[in-house]
Order: C-alpha cells, then sequence, then structure tokens
C-alpha cells in the first residue's frame, strides 16, 4: 500500500498505476460502509486509490470541523488489510492553497435538503470531487447511498462538465438494528444511540405504506414526522419525498422515489434515506 501525501506525487502516480483506477473519496474515520465501497472497487479495477481528507469548504461556520472523528492509523491498518493500493491523503494548503478562488457550483439539485439546511455545502463537495477527479484521474468512483442528495450533486457535475468518470453508488451499509454507518455516529452516547433508531423507523414505516398501496406523499411524510415528532430527543429538520435525479418534492409517487430525513439528536445532525423502488407495483 503506498501513501502519497502531495498533489504532484498523485498527479504523477495515477499516470503509471494499471488502470481501471477505482478512487473512494472519504474523509476517514472508515466504517463498514467505507469498507463495502473499496472491496466493490477491487473487484471491479485493476488499481483502487483512497483519498482520506477531511474537506473544511463542506462544513458551515457552526458545524462539527474541528470535532470531526479522525483515527489515522485505524484508517490506514484497515485500508492495509483490503490490499488497497494508494492512499491519498494531503494537506488542506496543498488543495487549498493560499489565493485559491474557483468554486463548482451545482445549481438545482444541490439548493434543496441539505443545500437549503447547509449553505455552501455542495458547493464544498463539487469542488473537491471536481479536485479529486483531476487529480487521481480515476476512471470509476464508489460513494455511498446514504448521501443520496450528494450522489446526484456529483452525477450532475460529473456530466455537465464532461469528467468522465463512471460513478458506482452503493446501497447503504446498517447496523443489525438498522442505523445507517455514519462517522458521525461516534459522538453519539449511549441513549443518543437509542433515540437515533427513529430515522430507520421512519423510513420503514414509509416503506410499509407504499407497500400497502399509499402513494400520496402528504400522507405519508405526514405520518413520518409524527413518528419522528413522538420523540421529544429528535428536532426534525425536514422530511423528503422527492424524485431522485432532481431532489423535486413530489405530490403522488408514479415512479422510483427517494424519501429522505434529516434531524438533530443532542449535538448531532444526522440523515438517511430509502428508495421506494417501482417495481414493488
Amino acid at each position: 500500500m503506498r501513501l502519497v501525501s502531495t498533489v504532484t506525487e498523485m498527479t504523477s502516480t495515477q499516470s503509471l498505476v494499471k488502470r481501471p483506477l477505482g478512487l473512494v473519496p472519504t474523509m476517514g474515520a472508515l466504517h463498514e460502509g467505507h469498507l463495502s465501497l473499496v472491496s466493490k472497487a477491487k473487484d471491479d479495477n485493476a488499481t483502487v486509490a483512497v483519498s482520506i481528507f477531511i474537506n473544511p469548504s463542506q462544513f458551515g461556520p457552526q458545524e462539527d470541523l474541528q470535532a470531526y472523528p479522525k483515527d489515522i492509523d485505524r484508517d490506514l491498518s484497515l485500508l492495509e488489510k483490503l490490499d488497497t493500493d494508494l492512499v491519498f491523503i494531503p494537506q488542506a494548503t496543498d488543495i487549498f492553497p493560499v489565493g485559491f478562488d474557483t468554486w463548482v457550483i451545482v445549481d438545482q439539485v444541490a439548493q434543496r435538503l441539505e443545500g437549503n439546511s447547509r449553505p455552501e455545502h455542495f458547493r464544498g463537495v463539487a469542488t473537491m470531487v471536481a479536485k479529486l477527479f483531476n487529480i487521481i484521474r480515476p476512471d470509476n468512483a464508489y460513494f455511498g447511498q446514504k448521501d443520496a442528495q450528494q450522489v446526484q450533486v456529483i452525477r450532475r457535475m460529473n456530466a455537465d462538465l464532461n469528467l468522465g468518470v463512471n460513478l458506482v453508488a452503493l446501497p447503504t451499509v446498517r447496523e443489525p438494528d438498522g442505523l445507517a454507518m455514519s462517522s458521525r455516529n461516534a459522538y453519539l452516547n449511549p441513549q443518543e444511540r437509542q433515540d437515533a433508531l427513529i430515522l430507520f423507523r421512519s423510513l420503514s414505516l414509509a416503506q410499509q405504506m407504499y407497500r400497502e398501496g399509499e402513494r400520496r406523499t402528504d400522507v405519508i411524510r405526514k405520518a413520518m414526522k409524527e413518528l419522528i415528532l413522538s420523540n421529544s430527543a429528535v428536532q426534525l429538520d425536514y422530511v423528503s419525498i422527492a424524485e431522485p435525479a432532481t431532489m423535486n418534492e413530489l405530490r403522488l409517487i408514479q415512479g422510483e422515489t427517494l424519501v429522505s430525513i434529516a434531524v438533530r439528536i443532542g449535538r448531532t445532525r444526522l440523515i438517511d434515506n430509502t428508495i421506494l423502488m417501482v417495481q414493488d407495483e
């Protein structure tokens, strides 16, 4: 496993590796969700690169940049066990040097939900991913469906800018009790960890209502909100039932539909989602 710490070294390295090259972008604090992406990338590619970079540009002024979990030694140990070929761990000053003033802005799909709750979040995400694509030049890049809106923002950017990377989104990896794996789960105390199960329960309720024939989004959304707000420890940000590619809210479910939620429990903000599949008809 080769560690690469500068942009210059990474750009010189990517031209020498065997193709296809798969990239798994991460912010570290790796869990089974990340490792599932690496495993899939290993299956698909001759070479796999993993980036570890806590991207300051996607955090708002009141968010948890300084507290974001870090354990680089553990991350590297996990990646070595998977026979990862390259690990790119740049410094912030190398990615965003003094005078940096160019940003990638994805318009409509980035303005809703997370974009509304976290202004400029997706500007930071899109810019960072575009830089990784240019620095590493992967053939394939792997993302988790838990960050469903992020996946759509990156798809839009990749298509609009003709970056030519094949994007692979893999299903959310969950704990046995249904909680979506997230680096931010480390913030939860035992009681908050139990309270967080309300996300999966509310998404399961949406799936159940859909299977039983309900297609009116206002009815499903209302039931989900009532369930979430039944726990006074949970602060609701949003419940969305939208068309996946655009994040446009729907009045009636007629095809594949993304149901997503965001809540705050204590000091921790959590997101989750599920897809209502048209083949369930």
